[in-house]
């Protein structure tokens, strides 16, 4: 029997289904990838309950650390602004339409930080409805 050889992404992506079961990813010409996380509660503060927050995995991940992260086309504060450092156009093709946060850790590791870690970090921002 042959062995399948996972790549970091797809072993990644394993360990973010366990709390996120419905996470998927998508591959790209490029050789990176886009991972979704759909239905993320977000707290009071937004215009709606929940969204959907995709992120770019580019081909050099691990090593090129996680970067900005993608939600709901229609995703605005209570107020009906856009959220702080958004917009659109940037990213891959693929998140056109979507609202772009500018979102940075100063912190990654390649060799402890994975989905999970930046999940996390995404969700802190998301808890900031501004």
């Amino acid at each position: 029997m042959e062995a399948v050889v996972m790549g970091p992404a797809a072993v990644h992506l394993q360990r973010l289904r366990v709390r996120y079961p419905d996470a998927s990813m998508q591959e790209l010409p490029d050789g990176g990838s886009v991972i979704t996380v759909p239905d993320i509660s977000l707290p009071p503060g937004w215009n709606k309950s929940s969204t959907a927050v995709h992120f770019w995995v580019q081909s050099g991940y691990p090593y090129s650390r996680l970067d900005c992260f993608w939600a709901d086309p229609d995703l605005r504060l209570a107020s009906g602004v856009m959220p702080h450092a958004s917009g659109f156009g940037n990213g891959p093709a693929v998140l056109a339409g979507n609202v772009w946060f500018s979102w940075h850790t100063d912190h990654w590791n390649a060799g402890r930080d994975d989905f999970i870690t930046w999940m996390a970090s995404i969700r802190e921002r998301l808890n900031k409805a501004m």
